[in-house]
């Protein structure tokens, strides 16, 4: 058979395939200009061994996070021994050191016919880019930003090679693609490279200037996702609780015995990274009690359409009508009565002087740590009965069931909005990677460029359950049995769902590009150009489409022909308004001007 033969199939079906970004754009003359860096998410990222425990014989510098994931199947309690961090300092465990993998091998496949950044890669290759001049700024993804410098020099590696690329191509500023969790990296990144050192890189208030021309964000939680709080509460989002509803003995019986949830939780609990991601700006941004910009929503799935609009208001995903009133400010509630009464009828009791003891936990679970043990029945009740948590509360309530995390978190992120960007406190390291708290750099000709994809449910709010048991557990759960029991819902299996790419809600993507950086403010104070370019989701048309060319859900996007075809031709010379300026189908504009915030 050709090699070829599954593209002769397709045909046979479809018709002829549209030539790939790469092909296209090499006919029509373009060629690499610009140094690319790319900058991975949270978990994308390869991690491999360089010293461990007895257990993990045999596995010096083989992948523990990547590539075949066969280990977790062999020692599973070894694997998440080593892939854990320490639980007061966030760094290396005594005996036990894991690395970041190099070179753009680092991301191109998480798993074996998983791409990331390799048809990305590719595409570029095709307009003449080859190793020289593309960069992997691979990082440990688990350790917080300002301590993958303090660990492994990584920060201070970024900047030194961004500067030989500048200087070894004849001058040409770097594009800069960070994706998902890279997106808030690379906002460290830029405040920490201009800030004096020790702290900074001390590059000077010139530095982004003269040696980048775009960052191209792709997908990027730049308020944080509701995702995470689920996650830190209670290891589950969407797709666990989902499972769990369906087999409840499934996740309690698989590779880790009897506590899968508790060893993930008590692994993901101790890196510090994911407290990247709690939702930032408070109530300002995701709304109260009785208020959310996304007010109104409708999440009745019409027909999808291919993208050939250039602007339009309302994605395929769902539309403003009459709906049923969601209170998506709520972003926790126990029960599903609570997430729908109004506000002044809620009898709410305050946890926060609630007294923790009488430990629930028996002697045999000391080995699946989780802060859940040290706060006794009370403690745990007095959650469930202080019953609706909005972005602001749910800070509060973190730090309730998990001080240590927090502690060790609020030494490296932070939530808030600025009230004064000139008060010296904001030169700490811990506001960085908060769009909220810091600004952008002094850098007018750059531009930055908010890609992500729309038109998929995303997790926005949740309706818990409160479950004691006496066994070692999560007191805490998604009521996956909260269903809103009409067409066009927008609560399914104990999840609120809005507009976004499955992963980051639209808001949080695209509200700086839309409003809080959009020009001249005092978080932009240069007037740096900001564009919003959305990709509606589209899902493949048929299997032999794989993962599909015009997919906007988180990672799936990488694939996705029109944002590739953006990219290119900004690598190669374009601008934000060369390539037609904004390009929206969701309400993003709409929802950002509901947003009281002192620009």
């Amino acid at each position: 058979m050709p090699a070829s033969f599954p593209q002769y199939v397709t045909e046979a079906i479809t018709g002829p395939l549209p030539d790939p970004p790469g092909v296209k754009l090499a006919k029509e003359g373009l060629k690499a200009k610009h140094p690319v860096v790319f900058v991975p998410g949270i978990v994308t990222g390869g991690l491999e061994l360089w010293e461990g425990h007895h257990c993990a014989e045999g596995l010096f510098r083989k992948r523990l996070w990547g590539g075949t994931f066969g280990e977790i199947y062999k020692r599973p309690l070894c694997w998440a021994e080593h892939m854990s961090l320490d639980n007061e300092t966030g760094l290396d465990p005594p005996g036990i050191r894991i690395r970041p993998v190099s070179g753009l091998v680092a991301a191109d496949y998480f798993a074996p016919g998983y791409f990331v950044w390799a048809v990305l890669i590719a595409n570029l290759a095709r307009i003449g880019y080859e190793e020289k001049n593309m960069y992997m700024a691979a990082y440990d993804w688990r350790i917080s930003f300002q301590n993958t410098e303090v660990r492994d020099q990584t920060l201070s590696t970024i900047k030194s090679n961004i500067e030989l690329m500048v200087a070894t191509s004849g001058g040409k500023k770097v594009v800069v693609i960070p994706h998902s969790m890279g997106v808030l990296y690379f906002l460290h990144f830029m405040k920490w490279v201009e800030a004096p050192a020790p702290m900074g890189g001390g590059g000077g208030s010139d530095w982004c200037a003269e040696h980048i021309k775009a960052v191209m964000n792709i997908g990027g939680p730049f308020l944080g996702v509701p995702k995470s709080v689920a996650g830190l509460l209670s290891a589950e989002a969407r797709d666990i609780a989902v499972a769990r509803g369906m087999a409840p003995g499934f996740l309690d019986m698989d590779v880790f015995g009897l506590q899968t949830l508790q060893h993930v939780m008590r692994m993901t609990r101790t890196w510090d990274s994911t407290m990247s991601m709690i939702p930032k700006g408070g109530d300002t941004i995701w709304g109260g009690l009785d208020w959310s910009p996304e007010e109104g929503y409708e999440c009745s799935p019409k027909k999808q359409s291919n993208n050939n609009s250039e602007t339009g208001g309302q994605n395929g995903f769902g539309n403003l009508g009459n709906a049923t009133q969601v209170h998506y400010g709520r972003m926790i509630s126990f029960g599903k009565g609570v997430a729908e009464l109004h506000s002044s009828k809620l009898e709410r009791v305050d946890f926060r002087g609630a007294m923790k003891g009488n430990h629930l936990a028996n002697a045999t679970c000391h080995d699946v740590w989780n802060e859940y043990h040290d706060m006794g029945v009370e403690g745990v009740k007095a959650v469930a009965d202080f019953k609706v948590y909005t972005a602001g509360s749910v800070l509060d309530l973190l730090h309730f069931v998990a001080p240590k995390m927090m502690k060790r978190g609020g030494a490296h992120f932070s939530y808030g909005i600025a009230d004064d960007l000139d008060d010296e406190k904001y030169e700490h390291y811990k506001y960085w990677s908060n769009p909220l708290e810091t600004k952008l750099p002094n850098a007018p000709d750059m531009e930055i460029l908010s890609m992500y994809g729309v038109g998929i449910p995303t997790e926005r709010a949740y309706v818990y359950e409160f479950s004691p048991t006496p066994e070692c557990f999560t007191p805490f759960r998604i009521d996956t049995s909260a269903e809103a029991g009409y067409e066009g819902t927008c609560l399914k299996g104990g999840v609120f769902s809005v507009d976004g790419d499955e992963t980051v809600p639209t808001l949080s993507a695209g509200f700086m590009s839309a409003k809080g950086w959009r020009g001249k403010t005092r978080f932009n104070p240069s007037g740096i150009r900001t564009y919003i370019r959305e990709y509606n989701h589209a899902p493949p048309a048929n299997l032999l489409e794989g993962r599909g060319t015009q997919s906007g859900a988180h990672v799936d996007i990488m694939g996705n022909f029109a944002l590739i075809e953006d990219i290119l031709r900004v690598a190669a010379g374009a601008t934000g308004q060369d390539l037609g300026g904004d390009r929206v189908y969701s309400d993003i504009f709409k929802w950002s001007e509901r947003i009281n915030l002192k620009l």
